[in-house]
């Protein structure tokens, strides 16, 4: 086994896990990781299948994927301010060793940071923070609070809504759609369906 390889072990999803929990108590802002994580790894296993990764290679782009997500906003409880998120963050991670390519697609979701987005994993972060949080919200104003009733046609119209979920950057959503090279109506599909087949590790 390799240096590398075994510095990866390391760096699984239960590590991202317990650093989320440890970072942040809110129990929503760690369902907001989870449903990020939930899109952002489906387009992981995508860009895996493109790329004919198998083995080894595959595991360890989809942890990577993984582990990114879920690790974008840990030190958002602690740190929520711009001149901090996700800087403080980063540092930590740096610290204690986390991977480059995860340091820098965490820099990049932030539109303020000014590092830019270039790799698939930097795109489909920023393209999946802003969409989890909403159709997260569409599902909760449903009467059963439930993911199942959730719509594309619906999430649009939402959209168009400036008093719903009015902390949810549409811009981002768009612009996002479009660094990853795919129309928003599939975007909007594809992450919804992600979350739709693990609505109950979400609680919706």
């Amino acid at each position: 086994m390799t240096l590398a390889e075994n510095a990866d072990l390391k760096f699984d999803r239960e590590q991202a896990w317990k650093l989320l929990c440890e970072w942040t108590q809110t129990e929503n802002l760690r369902k907001h990781a989870q449903a990020v994580e939930i899109c952002v790894s489906a387009y992981g296993e995508a860009e895996a299948d493109r790329l004919g990764l198998t083995g080894p290679e595959r595991t360890r782009l989809l942890n990577l994927y993984s582990t990114t997500a879920l690790l974008h906003d840990f030190d958002y409880e602690r740190h929520p301010t711009p001149e901090e998120h996700p800087f403080v963050g980063v540092k930590e991670l740096e610290r204690q060793g986390w991977p480059q390519e995860m340091r820098t697609a965490i820099l990049g979701h932030a539109q303020y940071s000014g590092v830019p987005r270039v790799t698939h994993l930097d795109k489909a972060l920023f393209a999946c923070d802003e969409l989890a949080g909403f159709l997260t919200a569409c599902a909760l104003v449903k009467p059963t609070k439930k993911l199942a009733e959730v719509e594309v046609p619906g999430v649009r119209k939402k959209m168009k809504d400036k008093a719903f979920a009015r902390g949810v950057s549409r811009e981002d959503v768009i612009q996002g759609a479009a660094e990853l090279g795919v129309d928003l109506d599939s975007h909007i599909a594809f992450c919804l369906q992600a979350m739709k087949s693990r609505a109950e590790e979400l609680g919706l």
